[in-house]
């Protein structure tokens, strides 16, 4: 294996310098040490694994020649950053990640462009989320355009794995661990920041066809002042129970629910969102608020903004409960209702099965918003639409 130091380059967004422990409400923190991009170092393998066939991959099954790791610990802070082929991790048995949940991780894409160009998608806001997550954690802060630079720099070296396809794309997994290797609930003296790469295609085994949900009142994934707005490892881990117990009952995933009025929060791995004639008879597109119970979504915040750049009908965050989606049902009043995410993009839901009632929800065949949704930000995803939401590598 050949081990040469990355040069340092001056594509990492200004905006993005900002860095620290601590998030403010306007998104920046106040500046520590961090690890620097400059400093990081490249060994490439010798051996290539086989690109696979875009057309069956399955989501998170495969991955590609290396994978980035950074270590800190409170004696020395942060070390190197480091580019090497992918492999398995080494922890302590005592590992705080492993015993108390002490991690966290982002979702972020790259796509490659009709121009063989490849991009990423907003990954300014993954940074952002991913320091508010460490924070959260008691996990040390970091630069977010140095750890911005380290990722474009992992997907360069990969580059040849971005399927050359506008239906797959590859997937980026930013994750940070304590591994302070002793018990005992505390902030941990060491942790690890790696990322690993895998291509994949549709999330949903149902394609782009609309998804089922399941909403019952059984379970409850976040609460007011829990860590339900942070992408930790345990708010997932948590809820598999619950999605078996979805699929059991022939739904894809779960509609979390909360309080006694079942308002509606999220789905498992998507943000809501619900297209209807509202109670004052608004055509309005309504979305759940950023209350600290679900998670702050990429695609979420993307399509508020653009549909309220498209000023045609009234774009709002706002509670929602079961009531006012079966009352709304039964006005017919609802035009549609579908997720969106970074595995997911924009996904339809054509039936919520709540009380042991299926409730069906209209799907437009031809023109439906989401399908609308799909389209633009595809466009920009893959470079068909020039945008300032891209990020060349």
């Amino acid at each position: 294996m050949a081990s040469v130091p990355a040069p340092a380059t001056a594509t990492s967004a200004p905006s993005l310098k900002a860095t620290g422990a601590e998030v403010s409400s306007n998104g920046l923190a106040d500046n520590i040490q961090s690890f620097k991009a400059c400093d990081l170092e490249i060994t490439v393998c010798q051996t290539h694994k086989p690109k696979p066939d875009t057309a069956g991959l399955t989501f998170g099954t495969m991955f590609t020649d290396h994978m980035l790791t950074i270590e800190w610990s409170a004696h020395s802070g942060w070390q190197r950053p480091r580019i090497q082929p992918f492999g398995n991790l080494s922890i302590h048995p005592a590992c705080s990640a492993l015993h108390y949940a002490v991690q966290l991780f982002e979702g972020m894409k790259a796509y490659r462009g009709p121009d063989n160009r490849v991009r990423l998608f907003r990954p300014d806001l993954n940074m952002n989320r991913m320091l508010k997550s460490a924070h959260r954690a008691c996990l040390p802060g970091f630069d977010r355009a140095e750890l911005l630079e380290c990722i474009r720099r992992l997907v360069e070296v990969d580059q040849d794995w971005v399927p050359h396809s506008d239906s797959a794309s590859l997937y980026i997994r930013p994750t940070f661990l304590g591994t302070e290797p002793s018990l005992g609930v505390k902030r941990p003296s060491q942790a690890l920041l790696f990322v690993i790469l895998s291509p994949v295609g549709s999330y949903f085994s149902t394609g782009a066809k609309p998804v089922a949900l399941w909403a019952d009142c059984k379970y409850i994934r976040a609460w007011r002042g829990g860590t339900g707005d942070c992408k930790m490892g345990g708010n997932y881990g948590a809820s598999i129970f619950a999605q078996y117990e979805a699929v059991d009952y022939g739904c894809q995933q779960v509609l979390w629910l909360y309080g006694d009025d079942h308002q509606i929060t999220e789905v498992g791995t998507m943000n809501l969102f619900l297209y209807w004639t509202n109670e004052k008879g608004e055509e309005e597109l309504a979305t759940p608020p950023l209350d600290g119970i679900i998670l702050p979504g990429i695609t979420r915040q993307s399509i508020l903004e653009l549909a309220l750049e498209w000023r045609e009908f009234k774009v709002c965050e706002r509670y929602l409960t079961m009531s006012d989606l079966r009352q709304a049902l039964r006005d017919n009043r609802v035009k549609e209702m579908f997720g969106s995410g970074t595995a997911c993009v924009v996904s339809p839901v054509g039936r919520v099965l709540y009380m042991g009632e299926n409730l069906r929800i209209p799907c437009p065949p031809q023109n439906s918003l989401a399908s609308r949704l799909l389209t633009e930000l595809t466009d920009i995803q893959y470079g068909r639409t020039q945008s300032e939401w891209s990020f060349l590598v």
